[in-house]
């Protein structure tokens, strides 16, 4: 396949589907729209304030999310041509038989363009509503087994596993066209990548820190479809980069603010450590799977913020012009990548930037096709 970029649908309120039809209408330029499924977002509550940013003006909360199968089933009847994909719901908070019945529905209303992408969650989304966490990969394969196995069978059906049982359960509604909804798997670690070569149809790392990192991962995935008897090829490899868009002297600025600094939360200890830092938040932070947002003390945050400095987020973010960002990610796209998703990070340091941010992607977006040419 060829590369195409990936457009992105805010899930939050106010809610806006514009740039679904925008997307859809832009001449076939998107692979697909990629909406997130949250209960909370990652930035901490004691710094989303008007002291520390004036998006805090904009919005009352970061947290304002709707539900992302809802809002993918109303962008689903607005548009026509791009594929609709969430990314990622978890398969914590959702039971697979609901998951199995909603994909098809959203996918009947996209008429075969919806594509489900699931992981195994987050600490933030499910522990404080009281969802089980415990050995979220073991309940995300079942929930795929549980999926594949209602979409694949005729009449009732039995299923006996750790998290999941089924009783004479059946699932009669046809996909649409005789296809089912594809499946995305959005996995990093070992036992999730060796659950996406089994079955998924595309894959995003929850994080690829170089193009050499991003190649492991997606041979662990292709090695995986081979095992399992499927063809490694017909895998989507995508990614969401995360990077920071500005010449130098604007980057000094967005470097500076609070909630761009916090991007270091999203950075695991060992990952700093690679680079020669400490983790402002300890030697044990784990990344993702640690943060709450509501939780974290107001003076643990602002110790970090104190102790979080530039070379430590461009060490491991792209970073440059547009131009110059399009070129990092050509290195990806080298190692395998064909769906990327270029989301700038530097939008979150203020309105002024969020304002710019989108046509700064745009830029980066053609100068990476333009690299990219017909590459397959």
């Amino acid at each position: 396949m060829k590369v195409q970029p990936a457009a992105f649908l805010r899930t939050t309120l106010p809610m806006d589907l514009s740039p679904a039809r925008l997307a859809d209408l832009d001449s076939g330029r998107y692979h697909s729209i990629w909406l997130p499924d949250h209960m909370v977002s990652f930035w901490p509550d004691s710094i989303w304030t008007p002291e520390f940013t004036d998006l805090a003006t904009a919005s009352p909360s970061p947290h304002r999310h709707l539900d992302g199968m809802a809002v993918a089933a109303a962008a689903a009847v607005l548009t026509k041509n791009v594929p609709l994909a969430t990314s990622v719901v978890d398969t914590v908070r959702r039971h697979p038989a609901l998951l199995a019945q909603s994909a098809l529905t959203i996918d009947h209303l996209a008429k075969g363009r919806f594509i489900l992408g699931l992981g195994s969650g987050e600490t933030e989304n499910t522990v404080p509503y009281g969802f089980d966490f415990s050995k979220p990969v073991g309940r995300f394969e079942e929930a795929l087994k549980v999926i594949r196995l209602l979409w694949d069978s005729d009449g009732p059906v039995d299923f006996e596993g750790q998290v999941f049982k089924l009783h004479h359960a059946r699932m009669d509604t046809e996909p649409y066209q005789g296809k089912f909804p594809r499946i995305w798997v959005g996995a990093s670690g070992p036992r999730m990548l060796e659950i996406a070569g089994r079955y998924a149809d595309g894959w995003w790392p929850a994080g690829a820190w170089t193009p050499e990192d991003f190649s492991a991962k997606l041979q662990a995935v292709r090695n995986s479809a081979e095992r399992a008897g499927r063809d490694p090829a017909a895998i989507v490899p995508a990614y969401i980069q995360i990077c920071f868009l500005g010449d130098d002297a604007e980057l000094a600025k967005i470097l500076d603010t609070p909630l761009v600094k916090s991007l270091i939360m999203q950075f695991p200890a060992g990952l700093l450590k690679t680079h020669g830092f400490e983790h402002p938040l300890g030697e044990n932070w784990r990344g993702y799977q640690d943060i709450e947002p509501g939780v974290l003390p107001r003076e643990r945050i602002l110790d970090m913020l104190s102790r979080t400095r530039p070379e430590m987020l461009l060490a491991i973010t792209p970073h440059g012009t547009p131009k110059q960002v399009a070129r990092i990610i050509k290195g990806y796209v080298d190692a395998g990548l064909r769906v990327p998703k270029i989301m700038d990070y530097g939008g979150m340091a203020g309105l002024s930037y969020a304002a710019s941010s989108a046509q700064k992607v745009r830029e980066a977006e053609d100068e990476l096709m333009r690299l990219c040419g017909d590459i397959a």
